[in-house]
């Protein structure tokens, strides 16, 4: 069913169960995994640290078949532009589907600070794996 998984990380725990997803997805189907993450400076220190973001979870992710991309996005369109570049590494490496973590975001926090996960819906052509955070018994409420 899926040959090409992408995953978009960065470097959060959310990312990191989307990273475990992709590689379980990626591992059952016998499918590329393709690990992304996007910057937005363009200095040696911001590359540095993206490059290393994804050394840790391609060694992390378990897989045989697996290739890693930094991303450039454009720090003048904030999140827009993140979400532009995955959009745009997941046209461009043909992607059957694309596992994205998200920050589940609520109220004003979402409307200020927007949701790149809520972007990427609009903007791929493939199918799209939405991460929820994990929440322990305390945080869902149960007793």
């Amino acid at each position: 069913m899926y040959k090409k998984v992408m995953v978009a990380i960065d470097g959060s725990k959310t990312a990191n169960q989307a990273l475990t997803e992709a590689a379980n997805i990626a591992n059952t189907y016998d499918a590329t995994l393709c690990i992304v993450h996007a910057v937005h400076g363009d200095t040696e220190a911001d590359k540095k640290a993206g490059s290393e973001i994804l050394e840790q979870a391609q060694s992390s992710a378990g897989t045989r078949k697996i290739e890693i991309r930094l991303l450039q996005s454009n720090i003048e369109y904030g999140l827009n532009g993140i979400a532009e570049s995955i959009a745009a590494a997941a046209a461009d490496w043909e992607a059957d589907l694309l596992v994205v973590g998200t920050a589940n975001r609520r109220g004003l926090e979402r409307f200020f600070v927007g949701s790149v996960a809520e972007q990427l819906v609009t903007r791929v052509s493939c199918a799209i794996l939405l991460v929820r955070p994990q929440s322990t018994e305390k945080e869902s409420g149960a007793h």
